[in-house]
């Protein structure tokens, strides 16, 4: 015969048993939601900045300029003064320089060219954020063309020249807000990509060159 004790003591195991195994259920089930919370995070942020900039390009938010695929038919009358600023980041053994300030027409389409040395003894990819002041002035502060708008490999020593093709729209000048604008500044600032990027850079460049050679006919 089985006690009571005896059948209390089983059916308290059994009830802790059921017990352990549901909070076990319940701390993998936390523990599950909280990586997805992670990895949603992480995904949203590495589309945020991409996100951001193409909202920037757009509306000219945050001192960005927009893009363009030609500048307007005919030039409007006004002149406006653009000045250049040339920065890089404290990792990047680059040297940066601007072009000298232009006056030019509003609406007319202008080339000029930045230049940029590599004094360190390695290849590096460098890539550029861009904007403008005033602020005010980016919505109509257009890029046709520009270094920016692309990833920029410079080998050891190499000096290469950097063109941007731009326009500042006719619309500024009719803006209540943009009344007081004279001059506006664009500012580029490159940034060191990192090994690991410019090493992938390199291998698909090489196969690119490799591909457009065709097959060896020896």
């Amino acid at each position: 015969m089985v006690s009571d004790v005896q059948r209390a003591a089983v059916l308290g195991g059994t009830g802790r048993a059921v017990e352990t195994t549901g909070q076990r259920r319940k701390n993998v089930l936390v523990v599950a939601v909280l990586l997805g919370i992670i990895s949603g995070m992480g995904t949203l942020v590495y589309f945020a900045v991409p996100l951001y900039q193409l909202f920037c390009q757009v509306t000219g938010f945050g001192g960005t300029t927009r893009v363009a695929t030609a500048a307007p038919d005919a030039a409007g009358a006004a002149a406006i003064t653009v000045r250049f600023d040339a920065n890089v980041a404290p990792d990047l053994p680059w040297k940066f320089v601007a072009p000298k300030p232009v006056t030019l027409r509003l609406g007319e389409e202008h080339l000029v060219a930045f230049e940029a040395v590599n004094r360190s003894d390695e290849p590096i990819l460098g890539t550029a954020t861009f904007n403008v002041t005033p602020f005010k002035a980016s919505e109509y502060s257009n890029k046709i063309e520009c270094f920016c708008f692309t990833e920029q490999l410079l080998m050891p020593g190499e000096s290469k020249k950097f063109p941007v093709t731009f326009f500042v729209d006719p619309g500024i000048a009719d803006d209540p807000n943009a009344v007081d604008v004279s001059a506006v500044t664009l500012s580029y600032t490159f940034f060191n990509k990192g090994e690991a990027a410019r090493d992938e850079y390199l291998r698909t460049r090489q196969v690119e060159s490799a591909a457009s050679k065709g097959p060896s006919n020896g």
